[in-house]
């Protein structure tokens, strides 16, 4: 049989042609992996760790030899001319070195992790402006599960937990506030309130123990009608001479009307305005338990 190169020729341009008309055949291209960008400064940081325990590197390979042999896995080793690399920004470290050298150093891991732009603590805030469009459990950091609340012993004299209060007032005899809820807020730019445990003038909306995030630079008060129902009304966050309520306004000439929530069976309240009260701001959002915990239900 004679060889037929243009009839071979042919056959090649049909299959090609089959393969062009597949809307699919672009995605079975497989796309470029793209190198890690080089970190120098992270390098040099990491260099002034080693220096900082004059230690040269050999002697971290060796103690991090050491520290692989004990977990039985290689994977934590490195050499003298990795940790080079890695302190002059031509290498990124993996997780498993990163620890080791966490543990020569003496420096916690979530520290060297931030030399590379990563805030471990910001995981919880970080999942919250992804808008999933499921429904899902976001899980605490390993970090913030093993935390204490530390507290003073006067704090149960001086932190009335029944009463609504401003939470920077509530905890000002502190020098920091140990609570990783707390350290979820957004201090410099927003203000923070508590509704106390006795406090039901806004419930169901806002229960007691409810955290409310409050904008300092909303003060002016909506008038009847600018809001579409009782959800959409702005509730706002007001300071009496001698105690604090969250709840919706009213102006009335010189006088601020206090209006509960229906459901709350609590009395509408009216006090001088500006003389005796003051608006701190509108609560833009809220933290809240909307059931007991198990142990409050048998207590």
């Amino acid at each position: 049989m004679m060889f037929n190169p243009s009839r071979r020729l042919s056959g090649f341009r049909n299959k090609l042609a089959r393969c062009e008309a597949e809307p699919y055949f672009a995605c079975k291209i497989p796309q470029p992996m793209y190198a890690s960008k080089p970190s120098p400064e992270a390098g040099k940081r990491l260099k002034a760790e080693r220096l900082r325990v004059r230690l040269s590197t050999r002697e971290v390979a060796r103690r991090s030899q050491v520290i692989a042999d004990r977990r039985g896995n290689q994977e934590y080793g490195l050499s003298h001319a990795w940790l080079t690399e890695v302190e002059t920004g031509k290498s990124m470290p993996g997780i498993f070195r990163l620890h080791s050298l966490s543990l020569i150093y003496g420096r916690p891991f979530h520290e060297l992790v931030a030399f590379y732009g990563i805030n471990i603590r910001d995981i919880g805030k970080d999942l919250l402006p992804l808008g999933l469009p499921q429904t899902h459990l976001i899980g605490s950091t390993l970090e913030e599960t093993r935390r204490t609340i530390l507290a003073p012993v006067e704090m149960r004299a001086t932190v009335q937990l029944e009463k609504t209060n401003l939470v920077s007032r509530m905890f000002q005899s502190w020098g920091e506030i140990p609570i990783a809820l707390l350290q979820q807020m957004d201090w410099r730019n927003s203000l923070y309130g508590y509704i106390g445990l006795e406090d039901y003038t806004m419930y169901p909306f806002l229960r007691p123990g409810s955290f409310v995030e409050i904008d300092s630079r909303q003060k002016k008060i909506q008038t009847t009608g600018s809001w579409l129902d009782e959800f959409d009304r702005p509730i706002y966050f007001v300071e009496l001479r001698d105690s604090y309520v969250c709840s919706w306004c009213e102006l009335d000439g010189g006088h601020l009307i206090l209006v509960p929530c229906p459901h709350s069976r609590r009395r509408v309240r009216q006090v001088r305005y500006p003389g005796d009260a003051d608006i701190v701001g509108q609560v833009t959002a809220v933290t809240m338990r909307i059931a007991a915990a198990q142990d409050e239900v048998t207590r």
